[in-house]
């Protein structure tokens, strides 16, 4: 790639926040560019993590969604911020507010997937554990400090939630999953859909249904793309500095593996949460008060609004229900 005009590297120095204190250092080679980041493209791509989680914190606030994901957008920005500082200065504390907030963003969901609809005590002693278990991963890691064991812990954290999560999508919104309860529950109500409601309610759920999974998938798709980029940086980091070197500048950032994954999986765990609001919504029964914005899958990243209230009620359900005759 000769032909493509470029700039060599500068070679690598000391620089402003030496030495490096950190049990980690990345495949991007520090301080070549600037001696005030050790690693500029790793620690600029934490932007993207910044603006989607400033993003988020709006959306939460403007349209009224739980206070759980506010807290979990904030620990979001949390993770964004502590990386874009450990990347510019590679020291050891900066490495732990950047790891240790992803288990702790991660424990923020497992409470808003495992307390909805249970008893306050049961969301105490759940809040309890989770606060032991991530203070537990925090001391053992601190001692231990060997990177797989943060990697094994969130990729488990984050495994349990996910699979929970879709579990609780499929059998609270999929119309042949909910019949039984929804019958249930118009009995003791004392009253019943009519019909032609029901049909357009179970309509409704079914699509719901089908652009849930394609944000997971769209979500899980960029995320373990990230994943593979990112273990593939690790393990061909030599022959990735060499083509860097022999490419140039600014060709060469499209080489480093570890800014890719904080693009995607940034991207990724916004989905992520943004999926969790949508599906709370849900299961509080308001799919018709709420809606996905997402304009664009390719260019653009979805959103959970409020739905538009036109000719009558938000509901759209005026007349839905017939009252029970004996």
């Amino acid at each position: 790639m000769s032909w493509l005009p470029s700039i060599p590297y500068p070679p690598s120095k000391d620089g402003f926040w030496s030495p490096v204190t950190s049990t980690l250092n990345w495949c991007e080679e520090d301080y070549y560019a600037t001696i005030y980041s050790a690693e500029i493209v790793n620690t600029l791509t934490n932007l993207l993590f910044m603006y989607c989680a400033f993003k988020g914190i709006f959306n939460c606030i403007q349209n009224g969604h739980d206070r759980i994901f506010l807290i979990t957008f904030i620990g979001y920005l949390v993770v964004g911020t502590g990386s874009f500082m450990f990347h510019t200065s590679l020291k050891y504390p900066m490495q732990l507010v950047d790891e240790l907030s992803m288990i702790y963003t991660t424990c923020l969901m497992f409470y808003a997937t495992f307390s909805y609809g249970r008893t306050q005590q049961y969301a105490l002693v759940l809040g309890l554990f989770l606060m032991t278990l991530a203070l537990s991963i925090t001391g053992y890691y601190h001692y231990l400090q060997d990177p797989r064991f943060h990697q094994n812990a969130y990729a488990i954290l984050t495994a349990i939630v996910l699979l929970r999560s879709m579990y609780i999508m499929e059998l609270n919104i999929r119309p042949s999953y909910k019949a039984k309860e929804r019958e249930l529950q118009e009995a003791s109500e004392g009253k019943k859909t009519l019909p032609a409601e029901r049909e357009r309610q179970d309509k409704r759920d079914l699509k719901i249904l089908g652009s849930m999974w394609t944000m997971i998938a769209y979500g899980l798709l960029v995320f373990l793309g990230g994943f593979a980029i990112w273990n593939l940086d690790n393990v061909y980091c030599s022959n990735l500095r060499r083509w860097r070197r022999q490419i140039g500048l600014p060709w060469g950032i499209l080489l480093e593996g570890h800014g890719w994954w904080h693009l995607m999986t940034g991207i990724g765990a916004y989905f992520y949460i943004t999926w969790g609001i949508w599906l709370r919504h849900c299961l509080d029964g308001r799919q018709d008060e709420f809606e996905l914005h997402w304009p664009r899958a390719t260019t653009s990243l979805p959103m959970i609004v409020k739905r538009k209230v036109m000719n009558g009620s938000a509901n759209g359900s005026a007349n839905g229900f017939a009252k029970k005759t004996s």
